[in-house]
């Protein structure tokens, strides 16, 4: 009798201890872990779980601005957008510029009684209409762009912003309708026209003592194409140019702007259209297109 006792108290307490010890698995305290993408030990406040215990790829930080891995815009280069034309605004991880369109360069295609009317230099013939102020261009990227999944073919119409706050267009002057050689010699110096959205750029400038402030066979910033990007002129730093551009002239590597770090960015191509003109940009857009409007 006293055996069975004896059994049935061990019993008893096997029981409780067990249950007690699962009671103290259930009573942990769950934690919040950020996820750290690019493991640099700072977490990612948006991407978040609850734990127990710490997950692998997941850190107690939320301080990480860019987990991405990917190298965001450098803030220099917005300096070299033209003040008088051009608003640049931050935004959480986006980046807004926003401009009237009006160049701060001479052009056959200002009024006659603007300070910057020159006569044309290079146009044969100029397209109707005048640079005007009652145009604006707003433009939204994220600071940190990526590369999308597949390319997108740009549209008619400004697909990119210059540092002179003009709109760049691509190589087609209307639906098929690429540049020809009665479209290019409405161009002025800077390789820009009017037409129904106001002025703007088409090709590279021309090498002309009036042209003094756009990029022309340089490393010189060109400005921010839609999905974010900055196009640079054609050469490198170093006045070389660059040997590993993707069809749309976009590769990783050092720019004026980004202190030694690469990151990816486009360049004019260092290829005649046709005669003695270059596109501005001429390919497909690699990152995702934001609107301009």
């Amino acid at each position: 009798m006293n055996y069975l006792k004896c059994s049935i108290l061990l019993l008893l307490g096997t029981a409780l201890f067990l249950t007690s010890c699962k009671d103290d698995e259930d009573s942990c305290i769950e934690t919040i872990w950020y996820e750290d993408a690019d493991g640099d030990g700072l977490g990612n406040p948006s991407v978040s779980l609850m734990s127990c215990d710490q997950p692998d790829g997941y850190v107690d930080d939320d301080t990480d601005p860019n987990d991405t891995g990917l190298a965001s815009t450098p803030l220099s280069a917005f300096d070299e957008f033209n003040p008088d034309a051009v608003i640049i605004s931050f935004d959480g991880n986006e980046v807004t510029i926003e401009s009237n369109g009006l160049p701060n360069h001479t052009s056959p295609y200002w009024e006659e009684t603007a300070p910057l009317y020159i006569d044309p230099v290079v146009a044969v013939r100029q397209t109707p209409g005048r640079i005007a102020g009652n145009r604006s261009f707003t433009l939204t990227v994220p600071i940190v762009p990526e590369i999308a999944p597949t390319s997108t073919v740009t549209g008619l119409g400004a697909i990119g912003i210059a540092v002179t706050g003009v709109p760049i267009f691509n190589d087609l002057e209307g639906p098929n309708r690429p540049l020809e050689e009665m479209i290019v010699e409405t161009f002025d110096y800077a390789g820009a026209h009017n037409g129904p959205s106001g002025y703007h750029y088409h090709i590279e400038a021309y090498d002309v003592p009036e042209n003094t402030v756009l990029s022309h066979d340089d490393e010189k910033l060109v400005g921010i194409m839609s999905d974010g990007f900055l196009i640079y002129g054609r050469k490198e730093m170093d006045g070389s140019y660059p040997t590993d551009l993707d069809e749309s002239g976009g590769h990783f590597g050092v720019t004026p702007h980004s202190d030694g770090e690469e990151i990816y960015h486009y360049h004019i191509i260092n290829e005649y259209y046709f005669g003695n003109i270059i596109a501005l940009f001429a390919g497909e857009l690699q990152g995702t297109p934001n609107t301009i409007f």
